[in-house]
């Protein structure tokens, strides 16, 4: 494994939501590596534990669980009196999820709650943490998006709402934080064989483009940010397929895709 990410000037804490399996804990793996101290944040604080104990033996690092459900308002404020006094210089906001579903065949409740965990949680963490960075002058913000978000994804309506969300706010504070040296990157996630690949009805057989390994993903967006990147689209191929694709089209296939592989009728 490589050093992607200056500690120096991006550490010496970093803080990472969704960091119990697939990319958030690549990010996790790799940050230890270039020896970041860790906050790792999720609902299972076992496997949590588990991560921390391994990388801090393994790195020479400390490390911070704190299990949190971030669909509830209350987790962020818990968030932030748990890390006071630790010098937050990274924020990895990658906690979210989603399910291939119609759109009236899920709950007002359901629908708002998945707002709060995409959207909000990622807003209020940014905003929280991105003010502390302003006064040092320098951090760095990596928001989780998807690929597909801003055109819309049938079948997963609301979650391409909360990821566009996003992707404006991430490419919209890339250019206004600029000036108190704090770099802003958004992921949008290119499909990357994780838990949350299969939860949505892919397999290696069905999927039309083999996914990318979380390695990949996650070096590539650390990569990103160093440089200060709006955007991150991992996978040379997603990044073509994406440019060369219109947005109806990426639409209509997204439709037929979903719909296949989660047998919705």
């Amino acid at each position: 494994m490589k050093t992607v990410i200056d500690c120096k000037k991006f550490g010496p804490w970093a803080i990472i939501t969704g960091a119990s399996s697939g990319i958030g804990e690549g990010f996790a793996r790799q940050l230890a590596h270039d020896g970041f101290n860790l906050i790792l944040v999720a609902r299972r604080k076992e496997k949590l534990e588990k991560i921390g104990v391994e990388m801090s033996t393994k790195h020479n690092i400390m490390f911070k669980v704190i299990s949190a459900d971030l669909s509830n308002e209350n987790a962020t404020e818990d968030i932030i009196t748990q890390t006071e006094g630790l010098e937050v210089g990274l924020l990895i906001s990658n906690a979210g999820t989603g399910k291939a579903a119609k759109f009236f065949d899920k709950s007002e409740d359901e629908l708002k709650n998945l707002i709060q965990l995409n959207a909000i949680s990622h807003l209020s963490l940014a905003h929280y943490f991105g003010k502390k960075m302003a006064v040092r002058r320098r951090g760095g913000i990596l928001l989780t998006g998807a690929m597909g978000a801003i055109n819309g994804v049938p079948y997963m309506a609301n979650e391409a709402g909360t990821k566009g969300y996003i992707e404006g706010l991430g490419k919209s504070l890339h250019t206004e934080l600029k000036e108190f040296g704090i770099h802003v990157t958004v992921l949008v996630t290119t499909p990357t064989e994780t838990p949350v690949f299969y939860k949505l009805g892919f397999t290696l057989k069905n999927s039309p483009v083999s996914p990318i390994s979380v390695v990949q993903c996650v070096e590539e967006s650390l990569f990103a940010l160093a440089k200060n990147k709006a955007t991150v689209l991992p996978g040379l191929k997603f990044r073509i397929m994406n440019a060369l694709t219109p947005a109806s089209v990426s639409r209509e296939m997204s439709g037929k895709i979903m719909k296949k592989n989660n047998n919705i009728i």
